[in-house]
């Protein structure tokens, strides 16, 4: 008989990231360490584990927060195992990300408490994990990358946020509207597109969306989907509208036009036609 444990990691070249998906019924991690953070959500089941001499209960729903080189065990609390998600952010990035919310650049940020149970952060983690996983949308993944570890330094990390205050900055959303349209179709960055307005990635983010009403993956998802509807009402094929608009795949395009149009791209280009 196999074993239900499963486990899948991913790797993010983009963001420079592991994750992790994982289902335990009697395997236990001995103590060990990692030179990244662990920043770990228990989906199902119940787990335990031992940190610095204290052991830790977590069940479902429960989000825990490790510091690198601190030593650390995890194991089943119950018969019934189980389901985690891990990301392992490495010590520069999240040094990056806290530099954007304090004036002391130079700080790496250090989690005060290693079990919490947190709603909003529960579902900011997991939509994050998702987006990790995906190749379908970069710009997505790492402003959702950008926002959720903003959010757990602010909440949880021995820093004191002083995040730069929103200028007027419309010239530059201007010209990333302006780049969004113009290369709709191609694989675009947080970071590169915020380089090319001369911002940084976080306070880019923040201030498009006040400018817009919009993130930029949203934007351009925005951007993508009126493109394709031209290119349906043109007639082109479904395969070649989805690679013209920079989807990743035809059944990539369907899902997404389907959410902003109401139904699929075929449905659209039936009722085009018989109009």
């Amino acid at each position: 008989m196999s074993s239900p444990e499963k486990r899948r990691f991913w790797y993010n070249p983009q963001l420079d990231i592991n994750s992790l998906q994982a289902f335990y019924v009697k395997y236990a991690y001995p103590r060990h360490s990692h030179d990244q953070y662990v920043i770990c959500l228990i989906e199902r089941g119940v787990q335990s584990f031992l940190h610095r001499g204290t052991k830790y209960i977590t069940p479902p729903s429960g989000l825990i927060m490790i510091n690198p080189g601190v030593i650390h065990t995890g194991e089943p609390a119950t018969e019934q195992g189980f389901l985690l998600r891990s990301l392992y952010p490495t010590v520069a990035s999240l040094q990056a990300v806290a530099a954007e919310l304090s004036d002391r650049s130079n700080r790496i940020p250090y989690f005060k408490e290693v079990r919490v149970d947190d709603p909003v952060m529960t579902q900011a983690f997991i939509a994050l994990h998702d987006a990790l996983k995906g190749e379908d949308n970069p710009l997505a993944a790492e402003a959702q990358y950008l926002t959720t570890m903003a959010e757990l330094i602010r909440r949880y990390a021995d820093l004191q946020p002083a995040e730069r205050p929103l200028g007027h900055e419309r010239r530059a959303v201007r010209q990333a509207r302006e780049y969004l349209e113009s290369h709709f179709d191609q694989s675009i960055s947080l970071t590169d597109l915020a380089d090319h307005v001369a911002l940084s990635p976080y306070y880019f983010l923040r201030v498009f969306r006040r400018e817009v009403g919009l993130p930029p993956h949203a934007f351009l998802q925005d951007v993508r989907i009126r493109r394709a509807q031209q290119l349906i009402e043109q007639g082109r094929p479904l395969a070649e509208v989805a690679q013209s608009t920079g989807f990743s795949s035809q059944s990539h395009l369907t899902r997404r036009f389907k959410r902003v149009v109401g139904v699929t791209p075929g449905r659209y280009a039936t009722q085009i036609n018989a109009s």
